[in-house]
């Protein structure tokens, strides 16, 4: 159960950090901001957050798993 916590926490943090666009250089990220419209960033903006959120949440269950159980 540990393993799987895990691997969701890193597969969500991955995903978040893609559609936020955390691992692109500065002007990638300005094209990105200038040829996409506002629906479309709140759309990423939004599942970035999301996944973020579930990533950090999976993380923090299996480190309670991983502290109580071992």
């Amino acid at each position: 159960m540990f393993q799987f916590f895990l691997i969701v926490g890193i597969v969500c943090i991955i995903i978040s950090g893609i559609f936020m666009g955390a691992w692109v250089d500065g002007d990638r990220q300005r094209g990105n901001f200038y040829s996409e419209t506002p629906e479309d960033r709140n759309f990423r903006t939004r599942i970035g957050l999301i996944s973020g959120l579930v990533g950090i949440i999976a993380f923090l269950i299996s480190g309670l798993i991983y502290f109580i159980v071992h």
